[in-house]
């Protein structure tokens, strides 16, 4: 597995399980979190969407570029769709490595990228009552 959507919950210790190599001396790992707030609302609960084939195609590009590009020997990511609570982990990235410096930057990467190229999109669900589909009208050009 490099990339995948999920529709349960992340579990992050099983996922850096998976990336144990021999050759590394390093990992690490971001988990982003559903938060209470956005622009000044308060928010109560997200969901995630995504045309799944589509998403995971493009993910699956992001993972492997990375091991391209930086000197690492595994790397996943694994993005939450549907329903999620406060406190969920929305995404979680990790990276194993011979040396840190690598792990940092290939995990920064994998997340940055799947933020601006993966379609998935978040409608996020408010305390008033309310519900917005958020950043999608935000289109990164490469």
């Amino acid at each position: 597995m490099q990339f995948s959507t999920s529709e349960t919950t992340v579990d992050p210790v099983a996922l850096r399980s998976a990336l144990l190599h021999d050759a590394a001396g390093a990992y690490a790992s971001f988990e982003g979190w559903v938060r209470d707030h956005n622009e000044g609302k308060t928010v109560d609960a997200l969901e995630y969407s995504a045309y799944k084939p589509l998403a995971e195609k493009e993910g699956a590009r992001i993972v492997k570029e990375a091991l391209k590009r930086f000197d690492i020997e595994a790397a996943a990511c694994v993005h939450r769709v549907g329903p999620l609570k406060i406190g969920d982990i929305a995404v979680w990235v990790g990276v194993s490595s011979p040396h840190r410096g690598a792990a940092f930057d290939a995990c920064r990467y994998i997340i940055d990228e799947t933020k601006a190229r993966v379609p998935i999109w978040k409608r996020e669900n408010y305390r008033n009552g309310h519900s917005e589909w958020v950043n999608c009208h935000k289109v990164n050009a490469r």
